[in-house]
């Protein structure tokens, strides 16, 4: 059995006003709000986002200059390889 498209315009055309009228003037808010409870609050996911950063720019210059360089991987955490990668940077 087919409903006509003109017969559920009307239900859903209701406006407030009628609503109030049909319910002598009250309107009550649904209370079915779910409250959300964080695990991690927001500074510690900030946090944690910040630390998996460096920690994967470590790993990339580590293997950057291990791998692809074909250097050894743990030179990239001496001093003496950053000042001789910045001298040729800034060579004129």
């Amino acid at each position: 059995m087919k409903m006509s498209k003109n017969n559920n315009n009307q239900d859903a055309a209701k406006t407030r006003a009628q609503f109030k009228k049909e319910h002598n003037g009250k309107v009550e808010k649904v209370q079915n709000k779910r409250i959300r409870v964080r695990i991690l609050p927001i500074w510690l996911r900030i946090i944690i986002v910040a630390v998996l950063i460096f920690l994967s720019v470590i790993a990339g210059a580590a293997v950057g200059y291990g791998v692809i360089g074909g250097g050894n991987a743990r030179d990239v955490f001496s001093k003496s390889t950053w000042t001789h990668i910045i001298d040729l940077v800034e060579k004129e």
